[in-house]
């Protein structure tokens, strides 16, 4: 089955950097994956938006996704914006970087999923990067990936002290995240 995923965030935030990492984490277990970015202006703050699709089976379609079933949402405050949850496909699932689930509603959402990945971030690396907690906290609420081939998968985008810090970051996304049926 193929999972088609839509990163939201600004720049910055590594949006593009955590959909790569979650395809390189899934191609680690025998699976495929994909990644890539719509770029537009390319600044740090500007709205980023990336792309996903993992599956059990090669994956060759490589344009945008209109209709993802899982959503990533790096940016908390774009958590409420039409624009994420366009085309969500019915029993959809939502992971959002903020401790509280506030007031998000959409009729195809089934799953929401919230970790604290600036407050994680901060304490581990010392800066609010939210993408490796998120790619962590992504593996448990998906039920898509373990955490070991996550944390393999960060030796391909980190060395030396940096590696360990965002696995402790991978790690903690992946114990702390929070999930919610509705």
């Amino acid at each position: 089955m193929m999972s088609e995923v839509r990163f939201h965030g600004r720049g910055g935030q590594g949006v593009v950097t955590t959909s790569k990492i979650l395809a390189n984490a899934f191609a680690r277990t025998g699976q495929f994956g994909a990644s890539f970015p719509m770029f537009g202006f390319e600044r740090r703050g500007a709205p980023v938006t990336a792309f996903g699709r993992f599956s059990d089976k090669p994956v060759k379609e490589k344009t945008q996704i209109y209709n993802p079933n899982i959503l990533v949402v790096l940016d908390p405050s774009q958590k409420n914006s039409p624009a994420v949850f366009d085309g969500l496909l019915p029993g959809g699932m939502l992971l959002i970087n903020d401790k509280n689930k506030g007031d998000i509603h959409h009729e195809n959402l089934r799953k929401l999923a919230m970790v604290d990945a600036n407050g994680i971030a901060m304490e581990e690396i010392g800066l609010p990067i939210p993408n490796t907690v998120v790619v962590g906290a992504f593996a448990k609420m998906s039920g898509l990936l373990d955490i070991d081939p996550v944390l393999e998968a960060l030796a391909d985008y980190f060395s030396g002290k940096k590696l360990d810090a965002n696995r402790v970051c991978a790690r903690r996304g992946f114990e702390e995240v929070k999930t919610v049926d509705l």
